[in-house]
């Protein structure tokens, strides 16, 4: 299985893994045949690539770190919170609860994982990005929490901060935040005032002090560079500091309106350039634990010519992943066999191949296999 942008989608190919809208509606099925109809839906709907199965990865599968109904149950949970923000008694513990316990519940399922490495991009139309994007910053937080060595309590309520950090920007108006262009410094303004309005949201839905931290301190940085009171170090909640390199990183790794996503490893180098400057290296390297630089399905170059797709990452070693090799360093196809960097030290990836580029090599491959016939 591997993530193929819509634009290079064909049909006849076949979707290896569900998609969903954050109100929990199935967009497409895995298991469908694409046709030219679909393809044009997904475009509709600002999806700008998807899980593919394609015959190089059948055997593999490729795991999100949580089950799909707990990721479907925490979307839905954080799209109804935003919408209608709770605030007093009545309605408002009831909402509150029904973040807490989903919270409750990814905890409770990660760490019943401890190995897991984070080596699925996730897929989300452009009108959900926030929903989607809320979600993924509490796991990719809960899973450094985790290497930090918080227990039940402490993560919970860093989950819980770290699922509604952005609900302030329930108060911003959509066409502000989904703003193609550069932002005039009026409406950069309003939209750095998510943090204190996400703050005050909280406050009054009765969430707990530490988690409404989250949301006003998650853009703060190490050296004083971020708002909204540019505090340094140790003067950043160690919730928000959390918060914070999962937020950018997530960021980095989606599409948004104005931008198409970075490739992975380069917001994996990206962070990692960060410690001590952007971000407290000490959790800046307890993140990067949880995440692997070269995800499932990434077709990438060797030092020694070759080039083959991802097929996992072992813990511990999440810039050197196993790969499966399909050309040698002349473009000649080679029966499949696999090799693994965190055991061939003298070998490294030097690059990582488009999916254009790919799919041009396989396209030449398939020709020069008819000529020889």
């Amino acid at each position: 299985m591997r993530r193929v942008p819509v634009d290079l989608l064909r049909p006849g190919m076949r979707v290896g893994r569900a998609l969903y809208s954050s109100t929990g509606q199935l967009l497409v099925n895995a298991g469908t045949r694409l046709t030219e109809k679909v393809i044009n839906r997904l475009r509709l709907l600002g999806i700008s690539a998807i899980y593919v199965e394609d015959g190089f990865l059948d055997d593999v599968e490729v795991k999100d770190i949580i089950s799909e109904e707990l990721r479907l149950q925490a979307l839905v949970r954080v799209r109804e919170f935003f919408e209608n923000p709770p605030q007093g008694a009545g309605r408002a513990v009831i909402r509150v609860k029904a973040v807490v316990d989903t919270v409750k519940d990814l905890v409770d399922e990660l760490l019943s994982s401890p190995k897991v490495v984070v080596s699925l991009v996730d897929v989300r139309a452009l009108d959900d990005y926030t929903f989607g994007h809320s979600v993924n910053v509490c796991l990719l937080s809960l899973l450094t929490g985790i290497s930090l060595g918080y227990d039940r309590k402490g993560l919970i309520a860093l989950g819980v901060g770290a699922l509604l950090h952005d609900v302030g920007k329930s108060k911003i108006p959509p066409e502000i935040l989904q703003k193609p262009g550069k932002l005039t410094p009026e409406e950069f303004a309003l939209v750095k005032s998510h943090t204190v309005l996400g703050y005050q949201l909280l406050r009054k839905a009765g969430i707990e002090s530490a988690a409404c931290v989250v949301a006003y301190q998650h853009h703060e940085r190490y050296l004083g560079q971020g708002y909204p009171q540019g505090l340094k170090g140790k003067e950043i909640h160690e919730f928000a500091a959390i918060c914070g390199v999962a937020d950018v990183f997530d960021a980095l790794t989606a599409d948004r309106c104005y931008r198409r996503a970075y490739p992975v490893h380069e917001a994996y180098e990206f962070i990692a350039g960060a410690g001590n400057f952007l971000f407290d290296y000490r959790i800046v390297q307890a993140f990067l634990e949880n995440i692997a630089a070269y995800p499932v399905g990434t077709v990438v170059r060797l030092s020694s010519g070759a080039v083959g797709v991802v097929t996992g990452t072992k813990r511990g070693a999440t810039l050197r992943p196993r790969v499966r090799l399909f050309f040698d360093a002349e473009g000649a196809r080679l029966d499949p066999q696999e090799i693994d960097l965190s055991e061939e030290r003298s070998i490294t990836i030097t690059e990582v191949i488009s999916e254009e580029e790919w799919q041009k090599m396989l396209r030449v491959a398939g020709a020069s296999a008819a000529e020889a016939e």
